[in-house]
């Protein structure tokens, strides 16, 4: 045995089984051909399955997992018997030659039968993939059958922080500037689970609370109180209608609701333990709740226990309740808190991370930036409703240094002249995710802010937050990539049509596994069997692709896609062009069907105060996609854009999209129809297009 390398086994030792961590080699006997589960072993992340074979000389094996597709094997034989051997697991029936071959090494394709990570086989895996890009470093995880809550864990992860001060503002309101400490946090939420507990004896864990209000600082007090004592949250758009809520209350079936006098109003149905009003008296008094004794105790909380259950409508417009775990998000908050942004060398480190958060809590993403930013330590500023020139005016006020934000805003934040009037050099960092960012809108943001990154990432609520993100200054730097995958987390792109993996730079469906990904839809086994495939992996249902370092690029949904004739055109390309227009406020791209080609792309334009940009020009702008190219000079730190059609040279122009991808009908509009996140509602704009709203061009 060579264990800084190779294992060198003859039979019965035919198990070998590399941790997760890269360091840690292990070897299981074997008596004829078993098949073997090997549980978690230190670091490993998943269950390690083998199917074992007994051969007369001594095999050279090593096991790896290659970046963004299967996993693989690593052998000196190149015979039909090895191959022969691992087919008979029911994992790797799709086992070939793969890759290629150096000093009589072949490279085997295993799929899905082993799950490790990096580290000592870097060198490796590099050498034999011609320089594959390797997965961020994986992270320990509490062992799965501990007890926590997201409350607990989070709360730990707290008060091991060297820097966290009881006393540091948590969260602030932006209208009122009035702030909660986190010690003052921490007080109400405890007081409130104990009040609950007390109030409530049949308050049981596993039982659901509806939650219907704007953001408060009272949310996520009670976020935070509800999942400390198990019960799964349930929180829900305060603009929903009546039958909205009524066919969410069937789905979720909670037991107790919590909502303001104002949005209560549209609650029709009775909870078995009935409604408490947030914005009444009654309620801050169960925040300040005082008592030695509960009537029950606390239950213990296990991370396979739902924590919350979010929303997503998807495409097809029909709602699903997506159910996340305890360790669903005890998982991501251990990735965010082990791999956070490096900063710039030019910024100061020592500045309090202030976030202001425009997104609503009921969201995917700002229920997750909620958990995150307790963990961390930092302050969140938080906005009732979103309100563009109040979003910076608190920027201003509160001297913000982080805000996430949807590629409309990057849009308006590069093109509007009201941004001038505010003072928003404490901005350091945006997060950008939703939708596409295209270089162009990226180029003239970092032209106006030249000192504030734009982080941008990709996630759904089916995972429970950010899927892949950058961090460094360096990454950043990847335009139009939602950056690298998240710790932990497998990914491949599969051909939605054959389901085979595919290699780099080719476009297909992103598929995911990993210890973030859903439980499922709640009362919807045909969605979530649709979802996840009896391996684990969730089928995405977005295009994308990654290149060959590793970062994450989104063409758009494949259920979006326009076919137009025989060809598939991507929305979101055509929308980046568009907003690219600097008449062009905002855009949306949409399919409207034509007799002759199926489908032709329809675009809806929002024009800018003072356009009269028309249908002819936004056509013709497409068809030669004349975006002039921005130039960055970054050592000097000042960036320069130009916009002058008339005195630039062809060669500023880049070419013009394929025929097929042509814009062939517009129309105006006053505002793109979005959900609270910032993605379009194409839905809405097929309904408006196909309602005759709009004429023919």
């Amino acid at each position: 045995m060579n264990l800084d390398d190779w294992l060198h086994a003859a039979p019965p030792a035919d198990i070998y089984v590399l941790g997760s961590d890269g360091f840690d080699l292990f070897v299981t006997g074997s008596a004829g051909n078993a098949l073997y589960s090997i549980q978690q072993i230190l670091k490993s992340v998943s269950d390690i399955e083998y199917q074992t074979w007994n051969r007369d000389e001594p095999v050279e094996v090593k096991v790896i997992r290659k970046w963004g597709s299967s996993n693989q094997a690593c052998a000196n034989l190149d015979d039909k018997s090895y191959l022969d051997s691992l087919i008979k697991v029911g994992s790797c029936y799709r086992l070939t030659n793969y890759i290629c071959e150096e000093e009589s090494t072949t490279m085997k394709k295993v799929p899905h039968a082993t799950s490790i990570g990096v580290g000592r086989v870097t060198k490796f895996v590099e050498i034999l993939n011609n320089g594959f890009p390797i997965l961020r470093p994986p992270v320990t995880l509490p062992p799965p059958s501990q007890p926590l809550s997201i409350t607990d864990y989070t709360l730990s992860l707290l008060r091991s922080n060297p820097s966290y001060s009881p006393s540091t503002p948590f969260l602030i309101d932006s209208n009122t500037g009035y702030n909660l400490t986190y010690s003052s946090f921490i007080h109400q939420f405890q007081s409130l689970a104990t009040s609950l507990l007390t109030t409530y004896p049949t308050l049981t864990k596993n039982d659901v609370a509806l939650i219907i209000s704007p953001t408060s600082l009272h949310i996520p007090v009670l976020y935070f109180a509800l999942l400390s004592i198990g019960v799964t949250v349930s929180p829900v758009n305060p603009l929903s209608t009546k039958t909205e809520l009524t066919d969410l209350i069937k789905l979720t079936k909670p037991v107790i609701a919590f909502a303001t006098s104002a949005s209560a109003k549209n609650l029709t149905s009775s909870f078995p333990l009935g409604l408490i009003i947030i914005d009444s008296p009654e309620f801050k008094l169960m925040l300040q709740y005082k008592s030695n004794k509960t009537n029950k105790s606390y239950e213990h909380v296990k991370q396979s226990d739902t924590a919350a259950i979010l929303y997503s409508s998807g495409t097809t417009g029909r709602i699903k309740g997506v159910e996340l775990t305890h360790r669903n998000f005890v998982s991501i908050t251990t990735s965010v808190n082990q791999s956070r942004f490096v900063k710039d060398e030019n910024h100061d480190d020592d500045v309090h991370p202030i976030s202001l958060f425009p997104l609503p809590l009921f969201h995917v993403f700002g229920f997750f930036m909620l958990i995150r930013a307790f963990a961390l330590g930092e302050t969140l500023v938080l906005m009732e409703r979103f309100d563009f020139e109040h979003m910076l005016k608190a920027v201003e006020r509160f001297k913000v240094t982080y805000m996430p934000v949807s590629p409309p805003l990057v849009v308006a934040m590069a093109k509007s002249e009201v941004v001038m009037r505010y003072d928003l050099s404490s901005l350091r960092l945006i997060g950008c995710g939703g939708a596409p960012l295209g270089k162009e809108v990226a180029g003239r943001f970092k032209a106006r802010f030249p000192d504030v990154e734009i982080v941008q990432g990709y996630g759904m609520t089916e995972t429970g937050g950010g899927v892949s993100g950058m961090k460094s200054p360096d990454e950043c730097d990847r335009y139009g990539s939602a950056g690298r995958l998240s710790c932990n987390l497998e990914a491949k792109i599969v051909d939605p049509e054959t389901g085979e993996a595919l290699s780099p730079m080719q476009q297909g469906e992103l598929w995911l596994r990993g210890p973030m990904i859903m439980k499922g839809y709640v009362r919807d086994k045909e969605a979530t069997d649709a979802t996840l495939d009896t391996e684990g992996w969730l089928k995405t249902g977005d295009l994308c692709y990654f290149d060959s370092d590793g970062f994450l690029y989104i063409v758009d949904r494949l259920k979006e896609l326009i076919k137009y004739k025989a060809y598939q055109v991507p929305p979101a390309e055509l929308e980046r062009y568009l907003q690219s227009i600097p008449e062009v406020a905002d855009a949306a791209v949409i399919p409207y069907p034509d007799e002759d080609a199926g489908q032709i792309p329809m675009a809806y334009i929002v024009r800018r105060p003072g356009s009269k940009i028309n249908e002819a020009q936004i056509m013709e702008i497409i068809a030669k996609k004349a975006c002039l190219r921005i130039t960055i000079q970054k050592d000097s730190k000042s960036c320069i854009y130009k916009h002058n059609p008339e005195n630039s040279s062809r060669k500023d122009f880049e070419k013009g999209v394929s025929p097929y991808k042509k814009i062939r009908r517009v129309a105006f509009i006053n505002t793109i129809p979005k959900t609270p996140a910032g993605k379009i509602l194409r839905r809405e704009l097929v309904k408006h297009a196909l309602s005759g709203a709009s004429s023919k061009l």
